[in-house]
């Protein structure tokens, strides 16, 4: 058996190297090795992420960190949406200190979902769900990583990749400093998107167009910000390996120019499709985090603290020791480190210069890593400020929000180019371990050790509640994002001072059973009493002019109904009837027009008495997304059975 899969390999490394390689080549490579689940080394290097996943098996939580608090209290909101039988909620009740927010209308889903499918079905608690996400998403990096690069450069290049991949210093500021969920488990999408375009041209199969759409679907899913970071380095990954792979040198020399133009447009139509694919799986949240994106109040993410200006880093600091907890600083005195790792750079660099020299066809691929990864670094320095300041380019680096966010790719291009070190054309193929791949797993290991760690605290606003919520979001003046028609954001509301009484009087804290903003009810000529309420609707009863002897109620035009909710397309407001509660005319809503709040108003219809419903529904960018993203599930469940059938999956 051992024989069977050597031969293969030493016919690689046979290759004339002034030629690009026949597919037929390359298909062959991959056959030789075994299943995945069948690869030891993969299950050892599975076992060997258990470093990075022990500081999340410590009792207590890392209260501390950066984000840590906000992913708890994203899935809390997630949560009060799930038990309303939402799965996909777009808006948030309780953020802004009740006014509310639409968060997950821009903001990837997927990783908060992984974390509701452990609260809700196996009865984890708020902590231990983001917890176990985070280890869940060490272990998939590295599994997706090894994945990768055993495709490319063998085994051995796949240990030590992975292995850099998830150790590298800038992935563990990501999990114990920042605590950043989605952009923890955006690194398990990056090397599943790579491997299967990569798949996709060297052997087309439908299988690698199905897992690209999907990879490329669920990274957009879990953070829409590494999603843009990323995709000019896959685009160009996608040119790079197609007019290196379309066609082997000796057949394409004799070809007329458009008939090689064309084998290169093609090898790129499978992965290219793929990812469009992705797009329209993704269409449900792109499109409307896209159109409806300007009705948030953007100057928030980027003024004040959140100013580009003072977050980049300085040269020194790529290479520096220093390693802290707390907020980034601005300046050169920042206690949280943001160095890339001399290890990993040290072996990405050896392996890069060691191997250039035997290869010949896949110096564009390791060109294009090279590229993308000194690209992604300088754009965090200091030096590239000018950059960030153009009208164009500028706005596309801002996107990041934060320098530093573009060394996501460059920890991505570090951990693939290191692997080249243990190439198997440049070592003999892996078939146990040995001293060479030992030293460099030992040498990662240790060189990362002084990171591996979180800084366990208590809650400073108590234990996970609606009132710890709003203290929170007091002291850090986090989770506060309002609608572009507030004119002022809040710094407190009646909601959040009836939670807190609620906690300070030793009761449960129960959420608020009406929105209707009682203070701006005219009493004399107005009763409204809410009828049902849950996170994204309300009913109330109204009556106008009322009549206490006759116990009537007279038509009136000069009445409005406030809610405690900012104003955001997709609440909408209908008249009931009475006798079936169903919906017979559809009411104006309009923002406060008075204060600073923007608050739903409703204006009332001269009636008298009636219900009014006031319910968070899709509007058309949502239900257009839901139906594309709709239609092309189906239409990639139609291609795997069609290609299932004709046995070319």
């Amino acid at each position: 058996m051992a024989s069977d899969i050597a031969q293969p390999q030493a016919g690689l490394r046979r290759l004339d190297q002034e030629s690009v390689p026949d597919q037929a080549d390359l298909v062959s490579t991959t056959l030789a090795l075994p299943a995945l689940w069948r690869d030891g080394f993969f299950w050892l290097t599975l076992c060997l992420t258990i470093f990075a996943v022990a500081p999340f098996l410590l009792p207590g939580y890392f209260w501390g960190a950066n984000d840590a608090r906000h992913h708890v209290y994203f899935l809390f909101e997630y949560n009060r949406s799930v038990q309303d039988g939402i799965w996909w909620p777009r808006w948030s009740p309780d953020f802004a200190f009740g006014y509310g927010y639409p968060f997950f209308n821009i903001y990837g889903l997927f990783s908060h979902f992984l974390a509701e499918l452990l609260l809700h079905f196996l009865h984890f608690d708020y902590t231990a769900a983001v917890k176990t996400v985070f280890g869940l998403s060490i272990v998939g990096s590295a599994a997706t990583m090894y994945l990768y690069i055993r495709s490319w450069q063998g085994r051995a290049a796949a240990v030590l990749a992975a292995l850099v991949y998830v150790y590298i210093p800038y992935h563990l500021l990501n999990l114990y400093v920042r605590a950043n969920l989605a952009e923890s488990m955006a690194f398990l999408w990056l090397p599943l998107c790579l491997w299967s375009v990569r798949q996709a041209i060297v052997q087309p199969r439908y299988r690698y167009f199905l897992v690209a759409a999907i990879s490329y679907a669920g990274l957009l899913l879990t953070s829409n910000l590494v999603f843009v970071l990323f995709t000019p380095l896959l685009g160009l990954y996608l040119v790079v390996l197609s007019l290196v792979y379309s066609r082997p040198k000796s057949i394409a020399a004799a070809l007329p120019w458009w008939q090689k133009g064309w084998a290169w447009v093609r090898s790129a139509l499978l992965p290219g499709g793929a990812l469009l694919a992705g797009l329209g799986l993704g269409a449900v949240f792109l499109i409307p985090m896209l159109l409806e994106r300007g009705d948030v109040l953007e100057r928030q993410w980027f003024d004040g603290r959140y100013d580009f200006h003072g977050h980049f880093i300085y040269f020194f600091q790529l290479f520096s020791p220093t390693w802290g907890f707390g907020v980034s600083e601005m300046g050169p005195d920042d206690r949280v480190g943001f160095q890339i790792g001399v290890a990993a750079l040290g072996l990405a660099v050896m392996g890069v210069l060691l191997l250039w020299p035997a290869l010949k066809h896949e110096r564009w691929e390791i060109l294009c890593f090279v590229v993308a990864g000194i690209t992604a670094l300088l754009v965090g320095l200091q030096w590239s400020i000018p950059l960030w300041e153009l009208p164009g380019i500028g706005t596309i680096l801002r996107f990041a929000q934060f320098p530093w966010r573009w060394f996501n790719i460059t920890a991505l291009c570090v951990s693939v180019l290191s692997g080249l070190l243990m190439h198997e054309r440049f070592v003999q193929p892996l078939r146990r371990l040995n001293l060479p791949l030992l030293t460099l797993i030992a040498l990662i290991l240790l060189s990362s050790y002084p990171y591996l760690k979180v800084e366990i605290k208590e809650p400073a606003e108590g234990p996970v509640s609606l009132a710890a919520l709003m203290r929170f979001q007091q002291s850090s003046d986090e989770m506060t994002g309002s609608t572009r028609w507030v004119t002022e954001v809040p710094k407190w509301s009646d909601i959040a001072d009836n939670y807190i009484s609620q906690d300070e009087g030793g009761g449960p804290v129960l959420p608020v059973t009406t929105n209707v903003d009682y203070t701006t009810v005219d009493y004399e000529n107005l009763v409204v009493d809410s009828v049902a309420h849950n996170t994204i609707m309300e009913e109330v009863w109204f009556c106008t002019g009322l009549n206490k002897k006759e116990r009537s109620c007279t038509p009136r035009n000069d009445q409005r109904i406030v809610y405690n909710r900012f104003y955001y397309p997709g609440w909408r407001a209908y008249l009931l009837d009475g006798k079936h509660g169903q919906p017979v005319q559809e009411l104006q809503i309009v923002p406060e027009e008075t204060g600073v709040l923007g608050r739903i108003t409703v204006p009332l219809p001269p009636v008298g008495e009636g219900y009014l419903l006031l319910r968070f529904e899709d509007t058309m960018s949502r239900i257009i997304g839901k139906r594309i993203s709709l239609t092309m599930l189906a239409l990639l469940m139609l291609g795997l059975v069609w290609s299932t059938r004709r046995k070319v999956f």
